[in-house]
């Protein structure tokens, strides 16, 4: 699905990421820990385009969507005029069905009722609903969420683990999560990896029996 090979990244003489190797696979859930400044961010940002790598190879099959932290959100667009605004400029004369399928995914997601409301009125567990469904206009088959439980509280976060492993089942998507909630990455991960400082130092199956879960708290 996606193969990442000796992925180097720098801004100025700052390392960001130093010799990268991964290989997800299709239909997984697969987290990167990491404190602030350890590259996380910078990995998806590099997987989705947004930044140019300086060295090394980013391989992936299919179409990637971008789930960012601050949800980025039109606050002037309603709910529906979020999510169809892009696929409308790409499908001028697909319009009524853009809004079909807006309509059916803020169904599955829980927030068909919000479809006319502006973000300025949505919780911060609506307007990551929303941010989620634009993601998932495109058809994605991996999604990208950087930070998904950045500033959300301890009750929301766990509706967002049901809630993320429902799009990766439904809508049948890869999922890469950039997040520093060791927590929240364990219980919702099939592959965990820790980046500190731009390096790989961790890289463990949070499922399996008898996983050594301690040693990413000891090295984070």
């Amino acid at each position: 699905m996606l193969k990442i090979r000796n992925v180097s990244k720098a801004f100025g003489d700052t390392r960001v990421l130093a010799d990268i190797n991964l290989e997800v696979k299709k239909s997984n859930i697969f987290g990167i820990a990491g404190p602030s400044g350890s590259g996380k961010s910078t990995l998806l940002r590099c997987i989705q385009k947004l930044e140019r790598i300086d060295g090394g190879a980013i391989e992936c099959e299919g179409k990637t969507a971008f789930m960012f932290q601050d949800f980025q959100l039109f606050p002037h667009m309603t709910v529906l005029r979020n999510l169809i605004y892009a696929p409308s400029l790409r499908n001028k004369s697909g319009a009524s069905d853009c809004k079909k399928q807006a309509e059916n995914i803020l169904k599955t997601l829980g927030i068909a009722s919000k479809i006319d409301a502006y973000p300025g009125t949505l919780s911060g567990g609506q307007k990551q609903r929303v941010a989620l469904a634009r993601s998932l206009m495109s058809n994605p088959d991996l999604l990208l969420c950087d930070e998904p439980t950045s500033g959300l509280d301890v009750s929301t976060r766990s509706d967002v683990v049901s809630l993320l492993k429902s799009v990766n089942e439904r809508f049948r998507v890869t999922i890469i999560i950039a997040s520093h909630d060791l927590d929240f990455l364990t219980n919702i991960s099939d592959r965990i990896v820790l980046l500190k400082n731009g390096v790989i130092v961790v890289d463990i199956n949070p499922q399996a029996e008898g996983a050594p879960i301690d040693l990413l708290k000891a090295y984070y």
